[in-house]
Parts: structure tokens; sequence; C-alpha cells
């Protein structure tokens, strides 16, 4: 439960300006999630969630950006267990992710801030990540399968 919850709330926050504990709380139990505001403010730090100033000088929840000393297997766990395979051509790769995964799984990958993406979408069950070239391709999915096992 707690890792759909968290997919859930990578989810919102890359779909919505949510500022504050309360605005994600409300849209978890709209998801049907049966939360406390405690629970939202542990997964808020286990998922390590920071604000960030919006274009119009408001603030919003979004994932912390990547620390290279970090045991990122441990840091992205949401990722690693929405993921099913990955598979590359050239330098475009597709991550196959557990229905409805996809999004919250795209939006830790792009939190990752990998060297040479050039872009990412999600579908429902499937991410496409264009990247700069193909040395960086193959670097990013053994990276990738690793995080998968």
């Amino acid at each position: 439960m707690k890792t759909k919850r968290h997919s859930k709330i990578l989810e919102l926050i890359s779909k919505k300006d949510i500022a504050t504990q309360e605005d994600l709380l409300v849209y978890l139990r709209e998801s049907g999630f049966d939360v406390t505001q405690a629970t939202v403010s542990r997964d808020i730090k286990e998922l390590r969630l920071v604000k960030t100033m919006v274009s119009d000088g408001k603030y919003r929840y979004s994932p912390a950006a990547s620390d290279s000393n970090a045991d990122v297997s441990t840091k992205y766990a949401v990722f690693s267990q929405s993921a099913k395979s990955v598979d590359y051509a050239n330098n475009m790769i597709v991550i196959k992710c557990y229905t409805g995964m996809a999004n919250a799984a795209c939006a830790v990958l792009d939190a990752m801030n990998h060297e040479g993406v050039v872009g990412t979408l999600a579908g429902d069950d499937t991410i496409f990540v264009l990247m700069r070239d193909e040395k960086v391709t193959v670097t990013l999915v053994e990276n990738i399968k690793k995080l998968i096992g």
C-alpha cells in the first residue's frame, strides 16, 4: 500500500501545484487513500520532496534534486518497484511499468537528472525517453537494469 501511495503522490505532484500537506492529504483521500496528516508528513520525508518556486512566485512540492553520493536504488524505490523492463534502440529508451505506475516512475526518473536525457514522456504503463546519443543511452539503460533487477 505504501508503494502505491508513494507512486500516487509522485503522480499528483507532477500534475498539480500542491503547496501544502493539507492539499496533498485531500488529493490522496480523493484518490481513495485513507491517510492521516502524520502519514502524509512521513511520506513527504521518505520521498524527499522539497518545495520549489513556480513561475507565479508560489511554492509547490517537487522531487528533490539528485544527490550523486546517495544510494540510487534506495533513494528511488518507487521507480525500482514500478518498472518491469527496459529496452532501447539507438537513442530511444522504452521502460515498461506496472499498469498505472508510469507517471510516478517517470517523475522519479526526471528527478534523477541523468546526463543526456533530452526528454521523457509517460503513459499508463510505458515511459519513453529520448537521449542525446547512443553512448549515454546505453549507460542509462544499464543503470535502470541495475535498479529494477
